[in-house]
């Protein structure tokens, strides 16, 4: 247990959302057993993939991201803010990591508080203040906390089983034989697939929006400063508009664990973002603030 408030109307909708996604599961599985492919392997093949993500998630995301553990001399002030929230927070410090990347970004990754990391760029040290710099920073331990991670690496388990399902069928020639007593399996197999993994998709990125804002709230109560919070945000997306594009491609595939995701825009359907809208997490933290000048 940690100080990280919970927030219980969030909570439910994740447990729904992850529900959902687990019935979507068996649901899949029992067509799949019906049509007779042999799922077992693709099933063994997700499953591998699932645990090197879980185990190696840290590992992964630094290396992906040119990350590097810094000690307490090389970064005295980031380790001196991660002391202090982690011991209000009364949970086990994580790693810290700097990555040199001029994008204004952070992002938690592990699979449990003993094994985690929290990254933040040198772009985003330049740009912050101490206080709006501990307001991400209690965001991302917020993260961790909640294992936010594991959630969502077990989360995308079954969009990661649908395509190797479509895949293995295309590859395999399946999606071209023909049952002599009914429909072509293999057709039949690559529509439930890719239904599967669209509705997949979009829970998933649903999840991911959920925990953003309850990180968001977490955050902000530990700090009692959620105008740092909003402070934050509103600069960091700001900076973020104004980087060219080529140099965000490389981090869109990281969005689920950025503070901010690395590509944002009126383009891309609030439907299939990682994070909700910078309008609404502003208005929840307003909210917060509210609660906590009537307390």
């Amino acid at each position: 247990m940690t100080r990280f408030e919970p927030d219980r109307g969030l909570t439910g909708r994740m447990v729904l959302t992850m529900f959902l996604l687990g019935l979507l599961y068996v649901a899949f599985m029992a067509v799949l057993i019906a049509v007779g492919t042999q799922a077992i392997v693709v099933l063994v093949i997700a499953v591998g993939f699932l645990l090197v993500q879980y185990f190696l998630s840290d590992r992964i995301a630094l290396f992906a991201m040119h990350g590097r553990e810094v000690s307490p001399q090389e970064a005295p002030e980031l380790h001196g803010v991660i002391d202090r929230l982690s011991a209000l927070a009364d949970m086990p410090k994580p790693r810290v990591a700097i990555a040199d990347s001029d994008t204004p970004n952070a992002f938690a990754t592990g699979r449990n508080q003993k094994n985690a990391v929290v990254c933040v760029t040198t772009g985003l040290l330049r740009r912050l203040e101490p206080d709006e710099l501990e307001g991400v920073l209690a965001h991302e331990l917020s993260h961790v906390a909640h294992r936010d991670v594991a959630v969502m690496t077990i989360a995308s388990f079954l969009g990661v089983l649908a395509g190797l399902i479509t895949r293995f069928t295309l590859y395999s020639g399946l999606g071209r034989s023909r049952n002599q007593n009914g429909p072509p399996i293999g057709l039949i197999i690559l529509l439930v697939s890719g239904i599967v993994y669209a509705v997949s998709f979009l829970l998933t990125r649903l999840l991911s929006r959920y925990r953003e804002l309850a990180a968001d709230r977490a955050g902000a109560l530990l700090t009692q400063r959620p105008s740092a919070l909003a402070s934050a945000l509103t600069k960091v997306t700001g900076e973020i508009a104004r980087i060219p594009t080529r140099d965000l491609r490389a981090q869109q595939s990281f969005n689920a664990f950025y503070f901010v995701p690395a590509l944002s825009g009126a383009s891309i359907a609030a439907l299939f973002a990682t994070h909700p809208p910078l309008e609404r997490r502003l208005e929840q933290l307003a909210r917060i603030s509210a609660e906590l000048g009537r307390r």
